[in-house]
C-alpha cells in the first residue's frame, strides 16, 4: 500500500519540501495532524512519554484554541509543534489570500517556522509565498491511521514495513483514527526502539 516515492513528487515543486531529514545514527520522526483534541492527544502523549520519545505535532489552530492546556502539555514535554492551518483548509480550492490568513491566524497560536497543508495539498503559488516563512514538511510514511477500512493491524503493518532510517511518518492525534493511531503507535513505539532508533522532534 506504501510506497518510498511519495506521489506529491510528480509535481516538481514539492521537490523543495521536506519529505524525511538527514542526520547520523538511527532516528525516526513520529508526526501527528489535526490536534490538539482532548480525546486523543493526552494519551498520545502519555505513549511518547512510556518510551521517552519526542514528536512533533502538526496542530489545527482552532483546536489549540478549543484546548490550550493540552498545546501547552505537548511543549512541556519537549515536544516540538507545527502549523496546519486555523481551520484546516485545503489548498487547492482556497483562494491564496484567504489560505495565507488561514495559516497567519493559526500561527499567532503556534508560532512555529514549520507548516504542513492539509492533504498535502497547496498550488505552486502557495508553495512560493509560504517557503520564505516556513520549512514546509510532508512525509515519507503514511500510516492511514485515519481509514476505518483498516484494521488497526493493518495499520501497524503499513508503518513497520515501510519504515527506514530518517523517515518522517505521519500519524493523527483525531478521534475518528483513535483505535488504530494508538495501537500502531505503541507498537512503531514498541519495535523501533528494540531496533536501537530514537524518536526525536523535528527541529525549528
Amino acid at each position: 500500500m506504501l510506497t518510498k516515492i511519495h506521489p506529491l513528487l510528480q509535481f516538481s515543486f514539492f521537490k523543495q519540501c521536506e519529505f524525511s531529514l538527514e542526520g547520523k545514527g538511527k532516528n525516526l520522526y513520529i508526526t501527528f495532524d489535526d490536534g490538539p483534541v482532548a480525546e486523543v492527544t493526552p494519551e498520545v502523549l502519555e505513549l511518547l512519554d512510556e518510551y521517552d520519545a519526542k514528536a512533533t505535532f502538526f496542530c489545527v489552530g482552532e483546536n489549540v484554541e478549543k484546548h490550550p492546556e493540552i498545546f501547552d502539555e505537548i511543549l512541556k514535554r519537549g515536544h516540538s509543534v507545527g502549523n496546519h492551518t486555523y481551520h484546516h483548509i485545503k489548498g487547492w480550492n482556497t483562494n491564496d489570500e484567504e489560505y495565507y490568513s488561514d495559516i497567519e491566524r493559526a500561527n499567532n497560536l503556534i508560532k512555529s517556522n514549520l507548516f504542513r497543508p492539509p492533504y498535502g495539498r497547496i498550488t505552486p503559488k502557495q508553495h512560493y509565498h509560504l517557503k520564505k516563512s516556513y520549512r514546509i514538511i510532508l512525509w515519507s510514511v503514511l500510516s492511514y491511521d485515519y481509514n476505518k477500512m483498516l484494521t488497526k493491524q493493518r495499520v501497524w503493518r503499513n508503518v513497520r514495513n515501510s519504515v527506514t532510517n530518517n523517515d518522517i511518518i505521519l500519524f493523527h492525534d483525531s478521534i475518528k483514527s483513535k483505535r488504530n493511531t494508538l495501537y500502531a503507535l505503541r507498537n512503531t513505539l514498541f519495535y523501533f526502539s528494540a531496533k536501537g532508533y530514537k524518536f526525536l522532534p523535528i527541529p525549528y
